[in-house]
């Protein structure tokens, strides 16, 4: 039974982190019950940036802790793959199977046949990054982790120099709060709850930049819907009204930008007028939003993810970024850029990651292109031997992933072992050989950062799980002692002493203290926050020219597989650059795949309460392209380009643009229409100038289905 057993706590408040991939990483206070099982879930009121606030579906997490659905213990396929026959083994057969496997797969075709394939379905520094420990002391392919953020990362350490910005917090102090790219109100809820502070004290204005009427643009006090992957054409033609109409901070760029009277000339060009013909916004919207940022220095804009999963979106990340340069609103409390505090966190991570057995000739496979490496894409698989072997944690590849068809095809290998440690039996489990139960966050110890706000936060263990559910630190753990590594150094070490050797090398409290104190709050001063002593550069300059091919990034290519994508046609400084899929007459749609506000990518897909609330999966069609292809709510339509096709039902609203089609939510594959998902749809060729994936760039056709 999926029963928790009592620790030490009773009938008392628990504290802990949302373990999810999001940018808050938000503190909890869980109600724990005399039988050990806990209850209510709520935002910690004393963590500064939580304030007390959470996600509905964070809330409800008991509901997920203990679903009867839940792996409960080792299965081993014994039918087809996906045909859903297994049966129960126990852990160390399970265990014994897989490194059996791996050691075959070396045998025959070297030790990068074997892939450990993870992600951030838990953000936990231990039960995260702890498989890249047995990668390196293994010799196993490489992972190239680029699926979500390299796009926005690179445009804005491009720009800055660092992944830092202002305090987060800080919102609440601005006088504008320009929301970018994003759909806080379903996916980052604390963005909301800072910037809806600053209007209610201050009577700031909330702008809201996005491609339809998300529910955060329904709290906006300013709407900016404008075609999917223009943003950098709005943003150049805000900052040639700057400079024409006296908003630029001249004095601010000489001592602190490269290049302003180069960026100067180059945007004489970029008119409001050409920015409109390229976003679909009118000429007026453009003047009245640059003239609100223009007079008013407290702007704080908080720049999403969401507006990079574009073939551009390094582009427009830097774009939008370098605004507040011309403006010299960083200068300002409650002013400035902020997208993502990932240089704060200084955590000593060499022993959790086996960083001392990098060998640099191993060879690294880009995520985002999975399909393309089970399918025996000889570039994505560097030009060597084949995939053979995978081991998944923390990721649901056959739902996520872009390129599905390639995806199922080479998940469908007969070659191919996956073992899959997961909670519920996802799409990818359905196809593994080997799956194995994994904990879920109150039921183990483990240490987290915030990229999306200032703080380290402690994880504790707070129920114990079921008896036969295991730590992703017990699995590596474990292969690593039947793989013969385990006397490496980083092995045989808790998740309490993992956490202590990554806090106290650089001075932080660990874990004991922590368990106390809850949280490090590491945001710096005002100076270094807003970049007044110089930006990340040697010289202290923001870069409205970035070198794309050269430039940093906190998760560049490495030197062996050099830039990605077509880096060459990008702009000398903030430009609009198309190199996305553009519409044509066989596809005149353009599709993004946002999130859902009940959904985090694939996870609490397979609860009840987020389903129910969700519904079904539909694409959002506006009333124009609705009527003239006959359609109707509840319509079944098939949307295709080249890469694939299905079937879905339509949601006719008026909060998309004509021309643009909107599926929100990675619903599991099986409750679609046909069994697939849509990211059949989406593509995996590499963003330029360092990967990522474009999964909301996509060009479609659609027809009506008649039966």
């Amino acid at each position: 039974m999926n029963v928790a057993t009592p620790i030490t706590l009773k009938n008392s408040t628990g504290h802990t982190v949302c373990p999810h991939d999001c940018p808050s990483a938000c503190a909890l206070d869980v109600d724990l019950t005399d039988d050990g099982r806990i209850g209510r879930v709520r935002g910690a009121n004393a963590n500064s940036y939580t304030a007390g606030v959470i996600c509905a579906k964070v809330a409800r997490y008991a509901e997920r802790l203990y679903h009867p659905d839940r792996l409960m213990t080792p299965k081993r396929r014994i039918g087809a793959k996906g045909d859903g026959s297994w049966q129960e083994i126990s852990w160390d057969a399970a265990l014994d199977e897989i490194a059996e496997a791996f050691v075959k797969a070396e045998a025959q075709h070297g030790s990068e046949a074997i892939w450990p394939y993870f992600y951030a379905g838990t953000m936990g520094q231990v039960q995260r990054d702890s498989i890249e420990r047995l990668r390196h002391a293994k010799r196993y392919s490489g992972f190239f982790g680029s699926i979500c953020t390299n796009m926005a990362w690179t445009g804005y350490v491009l720009g800055t120099g660092a992944l830092r910005g202002p305090d987060p917090r800080e919102m609440a102090k601005s006088d504008c709060v320009v929301i970018w790219g994003t759909n806080p109100v379903a996916t980052q809820v604390n963005v909301m709850t800072h910037a809806v502070k600053a209007r209610k004290e201050r009577g700031a204005k909330i702008v809201v930049i996005d491609i339809y009427d998300s529910p955060t643009m329904k709290q906006a006090d300013v709407k900016i819907i404008l075609k999917p992957g223009t943003d950098a054409a709005l943003a150049c033609a805000v900052m040639h009204i700057a400079f024409r109409d006296g908003y630029a901070d001249r004095d601010y760029m000489a001592k602190f930008a490269d290049d302003p009277a180069g960026l100067e000339a180059h945007l004489q060009a970029k008119t409001p007028e050409w920015a409109s013909a390229i976003t679909g916004l009118s000429v007026e919207e453009i003047e009245a939003f640059a003239r609100l940022v223009g007079t008013t220095k407290k702007t704080f804009f908080r720049l999403g993810y969401g507006f990079t999963r574009q073939r551009n979106g390094t582009v427009s990340m830097h774009a939008a970024l370098s605004i507040a340069t011309v403006l010299g609103s960083w200068q300002y409390e409650g002013g400035g850029a902020f997208h993502n505090n990932g240089e704060l966190f200084r955590l000593d991570k060499r022993e959790l990651m086996g960083t001392a057995y990098v060998d640099p000739d191993i060879r690294m496979l880009d995520q985002s292109q999975i399909g393309r490496v089970l399918t025996g894409d000889p570039v994505a698989l560097r030009h060597r031997g084949p995939v053979t072997a995978l081991l998944i944690q923390n990721t649901n590849p056959m739902n996520i992933a872009p390129e599905q068809r390639l995806v199922r095809q080479g998940f469908l290998r007969n070659d191919l072992f996956v073992a899959v440690h997961e909670h519920f039996m996802t799409d990818t489990a359905q196809v593994a050989d080997i799956v194995l139960p994994a904990t879920m966050f109150v039921e183990h110890d483990d240490l987290y950062r915030a990229g999306g706000q200032n703080h380290i936060l402690l994880g504790p263990k707070l129920v114990e799980p079921p008896a036969t559910v295991r730590t992703n630190l017990f699995v590596i753990e474990e292969l690593a002692k039947r793989l013969g590594v385990d006397h490496y150094a980083g092995f045989g070490l808790s998740e309490r002493e993992h956490i202590d050797r990554m806090l106290l090398p650089n001075g932080y409290p660990g874990y004991d203290q922590l368990l106390v104190d809850k949280w490090i709050d590491c945001q710096p001063g005002f100076e270094e926050s807003h970049y007044l002593n110089g930006f990340g550069y040697p010289d202290g300059k923001f870069r409205f020219k970035p070198d794309w091919a050269n430039g940093p990034s906190p998760n560049k290519t490495p030197a062996s597989i050099g830039p990605l994508g077509p880096h060459a046609e990008l702009p000398t400084f903030p430009d609009q650059v198309n190199v996305i899929e553009l519409t044509d007459d066989e596809h005149p749609f353009r599709l993004a795949t946002s999130p859902a506000r009940n959904f985090l990518n694939s996870t609490f897909a397979e609860t009840k309460t987020s389903r129910d609330k969700e519904g079904r999966p539909e694409v959002m069609v506006h009333p124009d392209d609705a009527a003239s292809h006959d359609l109707e709510d509840g319509s079944i339509v098939r949307i295709g380009n080249r890469r694939g096709d299905l079937r879905i039902h339509v949601k006719i609203v008026a909060t998309a643009r004509r021309g643009v089609l909107i599926a929100e939510g990675l619903w599991p594959n099986g409750a679609h229409m046909d069994g697939e998902g849509i990211n059949v749809l989406t593509g995996a060729d590499p963003v330029a100038p360092y990967g990522g994936a474009a999964v909301h760039d996509n060009r479609v056709w659609l027809k009506k289905e008649t039966a």
